[in-house]
């Protein structure tokens, strides 16, 4: 028996509602659903809502799936039971509230809000009317990352010492070669900004993986103040485009994160995470994990007249445990799944709104210059100005 569960897909026409969650949907949809434990079937079906007509009727042809853009209309559709949001960042929090008013469950793309006290009152609200409400929360679905929490778990490291990620390409100005990334990305007063879109991804990934997050320190800065929009008028440049914090764990584990959309890429991915342990360390990347045991661990010796030896070649690849979803599908069906099934999301907006408070925590840090001490409980950080000094 297969249910059926409407979906309004909001922002679809954007690359990442268009690359990641209307892809998911279709992934879902060609396997025939998401299986439940009853043994019963939930098939989405979704409707496609934007601004631009012309994209969104393209996009829905295809497939006959219904398209709107009109956000109350797709609201009063009693047969959309789903609200996603992938829209630009700034108009989410008003969309995601109507949504919620409207009764329907939530699932938004991140940040949630740009303060984390909209996001909480977001996270109160869906309470309060008892909807179910997700956050994106994908780079943990990572096969990298998939396969580090089964080393994890092994016992493999001993005691974590050190933590480093690195993440960043080069996002061309848009003078010579078409950027890959958005204007707003780049206006704080749009929404935009390095620390803000990514380390609200960054905090669950060390706090899921590791543990909470006790104190910080961080620096932004604006490597390329002057870029060109989408119709290659020249703009300035009012975001950071380049972050690195530096963490305390609990139980004294110590984290360097170093992003950028200003660097290019000397790495096995865009993304990178290295893991130091007592017995052992691990690097991962989106979909590889290499460790190396103290048993086989080299003995460098720093000398500037010798050979440099082929470090890479004493680690070892952790085969495929499974066949990986694809991130954003895999996320999209544990979702549909709790909404079919009446149980709570993990991933909900306080955990939304924690990565936002630490995100500002890090902005107020880079612009105090100072360490930081994140508050535990209830999210009551005080927002930071995203201005770059």
């Amino acid at each position: 028996m297969t249910q059926t569960i409407g979906v309004i897909l909001g922002g679809v026409t954007g690359r990442v509602g268009t690359n990641q969650h209307l892809r998911s949907i279709l992934e879902i949809r060609q396997a025939g659903g998401v299986l439940l434990e009853s043994g019963e079937r939930v098939m989405p079906e979704p409707l496609l809502l934007g601004r631009d007509s012309r994209k969104l009727q393209a996009l829905a042809e295809p497939h006959g799936f219904a398209w709107s853009t009109s956000l109350e209309s797709a609201l009063a559709d009693p047969k959309m039971q789903i609200y996603h949001d992938a829209q630009v960042s700034q108009q989410r929090p008003e969309s995601v509230k109507r949504a919620i008013l409207a009764g329907k469950h939530v699932y938004c793309e991140k940040p949630l809000a740009q303060t984390p006290q909209e996001a909480l009152e977001l996270a109160r609200l869906a309470f309060e009317k008892n909807v179910q409400h997700g956050a994106i929360q994908n780079m943990l679905f990572l096969p990298g990352v998939q396969k580090l929490k089964h080393v994890i778990n092994s016992g493999f490291f001993g005691r974590i010492l050190n933590i480093r990620l690195e993440f960043g390409y080069w996002v061309f100005e848009g003078d010579w070669q078409a950027s890959q990334r958005p204007s707003w990305n780049y206006r704080s007063e749009d929404g935009g900004g390095l620390l803000l879109d990514m380390f609200p991804h960054f905090h669950y990934l060390l706090e899921e993986l590791f543990a909470p997050i006790r104190t910080l320190t961080a620096l932004t800065s604006t490597q390329i103040p002057e870029r060109f929009d989408e119709n290659g008028a020249a703009y300035t440049c009012t975001s950071d485009d380049t972050t690195c914090i530096t963490l305390e764990l609990e139980g004294g584990i110590v984290v360097q994160v170093h992003a950028s959309w200003a660097t290019r890429v000397y790495r096995d991915d865009m993304f990178s995470l290295q893991v130091d342990g007592t017995h052992g360390s691990a690097v991962i990347g989106y979909g590889h994990c290499k460790t190396q045991h103290r048993i086989s661990t080299p003995r460098p010796v720093w000398n500037p007249n010798a050979t440099t030896p082929d470090y890479r070649l004493d680690w070892h690849e952790i085969p495929d445990q499974k066949t990986y979803l694809n991130p954003f599908r895999a996320q999209w069906e544990l979702f549909l799944r709790d909404v079919a099934s009446h149980n709570p999301h993990p991933w909900n907006f306080h955990s939304a709104a924690r990565g936002i408070q630490i995100a500002h925590l890090c902005l107020k840090s880079a612009l105090e210059r100072r360490w930081l001490t994140i508050p535990q409980g209830d999210v009551h950080a005080q927002p930071a100005s995203t201005a770059v000094r």
